[in-house]
């Protein structure tokens, strides 16, 4: 996400960009397998770029290594906050 949101002119570091992550644990034929993971990113952005914040969002999965490692069994779910500053 930070690639994506450098990548339109709105910096990530060193403290506008957050990530919360959660792992759901659920039992799959008796095996207890993380199921979801979830991230919510909470983002400061300068105003007016909501619209390239959003973006980033929506494309910044196709270039992560990790999601699309743990995709082929994990289902990955992203949501964001900006916060305009």
């Amino acid at each position: 996400m930070g690639g994506a949101l450098d990548a339109r002119g709105i910096k990530s570091s060193p403290d506008n960009l957050v990530a919360h992550v959660e792992g759901v644990i659920e039992n799959v034929e008796g095996i207890a397998l993380i199921t979801t993971i979830r991230v919510r990113y909470t983002c400061r952005i300068p105003k007016g770029k909501r619209a390239e914040a959003e973006r980033a969002l929506a494309l910044h999965e196709k270039g992560c290594p990790a999601s699309q490692s743990v995709q082929r069994g994990i289902k990955v779910e992203y949501s964001a906050e900006f916060e305009e500053v």
